[in-house]
């Protein structure tokens, strides 16, 4: 006996595909709705955006740790909804990672896996390998497929060295000596690769300037990215959280003026324009004028 065909309107309603595979997977979003998006879609209702967001975030290798740094600008769409976030998010008291995309996400992410890194720790009783975070957090994000909106930057030091890697909201990872993300990552990335060199030829003060140069390039040339700058240096021995290691000046008044002298600038066309009598009195709007400023001087006490 062959199915029925299900019409357009069962079809928005259930989906055959999504919810099989739903039933069977665990977690992740059921995406059984998308047939009766694409028929409001189609009926001339318009779907909402996604709002745009802004982040300079970047981590450097030296030769005894890690080096993470992030910008602090909080933004919802084009209005700057924080000046003073934090974006750097704690794992483990040996690994961090820094949060660009949605703040809820990145933050209830990184809360989650932190949790369990902790239950980790106290059922081995031994320091969390910086690769069980990666490990975790990739398949996490790859069960939804990207719509968890949490591009991360995982640093850490364990017991086989320092480590950094990049974690993609749909799953994929990089691991790299240096890496940026965020909407600045492109300003930030040049930072890096004008002046970082071998790990083993960089130390602790030298790699802290160079991140926070990066972050600074993000903040200077990206909308999104901005006010302070915040630096997480992770060794063996400990982890230094440097909360706004630069905060970004604003002047309240201008010290300065710019004056010229008539005549500096030049006339390239002038036209004379005759108006009529009746456009213009210029007579009558003068005694106009006048009349009225002696009211006002005859009125003060």
């Amino acid at each position: 006996m062959e199915a029925k065909p299900l019409s357009v309107d069962e079809k928005a309603v259930h989906d055959e595909t999504a919810s099989f595979l739903q039933d069977r997977l665990e977690g992740g979003f059921d995406f059984g709705l998308a047939n009766r998006n694409a028929l409001l879609v189609s009926q001339g209702m318009k779907l909402p955006k996604f709002t745009k967001t802004g982040t300079t975030i970047a981590g450097l290798v030296f030769d005894k740790g890690v080096v993470l740094g992030a910008d602090t600008r909080a933004t919802a769409g084009p209005i700057v909804a924080q000046k003073n976030c934090e974006k750097i998010h704690y794992i483990a008291p040996n690994i961090y990672c820094c949060g660009a995309g949605t703040a809820a996400d990145t933050e209830n992410v990184t809360e989650m896996i932190s949790s369990q890194l902790t239950l980790m720790r106290l059922n081995t009783n031994t320091q969390s390998r910086v690769v069980m975070a990666l490990t975790r957090l990739k398949r996490y994000l790859f069960r939804y497929m990207g719509y968890v909106s949490a591009a991360l930057v995982l640093g850490g030091v364990d017991s086989t060295g320092p480590h950094l890697h990049t974690v993609w909201p749909h799953g994929s990872t990089t691991t790299l000596p240096y890496v940026t993300m965020g909407s600045g990552s492109l300003a930030a990335m040049a930072v890096f690769e004008k002046n970082y060199t071998r790990k083993e030829n960089i130390n602790e003060e030298q790699a802290m300037e160079l991140v926070k140069q990066a972050i600074l390039s993000g903040i200077h040339n990206d909308l999104g990215s901005g006010s302070n700058v915040d630096l997480c240096v992770i060794t063996k021995e400990k982890t230094d959280f440097h909360r706004n290691i630069f905060k970004t000046q604003i002047p309240h008044k201008k010290d300065y003026r710019y004056e010229f002298k008539r005549g500096d600038t030049q006339i390239l066309k002038r036209d004379v324009v005759q108006f009529e009598a009746d456009d213009y009195d210029k007579q009558a709007w003068n005694v106009a004028f006048k009349q009225t400023g002696k009211k006002q001087q005859s009125s003060k006490p």
